[in-house]
């Protein structure tokens, strides 16, 4: 892929059919595009697979058209705000259960043992400027332990997971990042989690 100036991005021609036709993607100036390139460059074979699925639903649809669908909902939600998570099993119950007490502070010593790898780049954009609410969009399939810390590896995996028949199911579970151990202070004090507003219960159901 080449980066190019957003002013190549011809007049009523979608962005993601551009990088699809082209290989080239339009980069405005700002720390969001900055970010999105980091992405592109650590995870290029997701950053390509995402693309050929927002291809193939423009594809589909005729064109871009006023609703975006299911599929490219949540493919722009994937690239936006998602993250990864390569941890024990008791850490991915307690997330997906939303125990967040559990998960961060009964559970705390086991987080030595799991790695938090952010692929949104509006999240790391967001982060720049840390605030408590900052939610991440975690893919809802643990990274294989046997990939170790090799991200191409990583990347590979993670571009082998993606079809629009698992990104319609919108299979994610939300996370409050600067609640993981060591990325904000402030989270060393277990009161740092009573916040409802951010640590929120599963919704019952009905």
């Amino acid at each position: 892929m080449n980066f190019v100036h957003q002013t190549e991005l011809p007049a009523g021609t979608a962005y993601e059919q551009h990088i699809f036709d082209t290989g080239n993607v339009p980069t405005r100036e700002g720390l969001h595009d900055f970010f999105n390139g980091l992405c592109w460059m650590r995870f290029p074979f997701t950053k390509q697979r995402l693309n050929q699925l927002q291809a193939a639903e423009i594809a589909k649809a005729g064109g871009v058209g006023q609703l975006r669908g299911p599929v490219r909902d949540a493919l722009t939600l994937f690239d936006e705000n998602a993250a990864l998570l390569q941890a024990p099993q008791a850490l991915w119950d307690a997330l997906l259960e939303r125990e967040w007490k559990r998960l961060f502070v009964d559970l705390r010593p086991l987080w030595a043992q799991a790695r938090v790898v952010l692929v949104g780049h509006a999240l790391m954009e967001k982060l720049v400027t840390p605030y408590k609410s900052i939610t991440a969009h975690v893919l809802r399939v643990p990274v294989p332990h046997d990939l170790g810390d090799d991200m191409g590896a990583w990347d590979a995996w993670l571009a082998g997971q993606l079809n629009a028949e698992v990104l319609a199911t919108k299979p994610f579970t939300p996370l409050p990042v600067l609640g993981v151990p060591g990325w904000w202070s402030a989270n060393e004090d277990a009161r740092f989690y009573d916040d409802a507003t951010v640590f929120r219960p599963i919704r019952p159901q009905g």
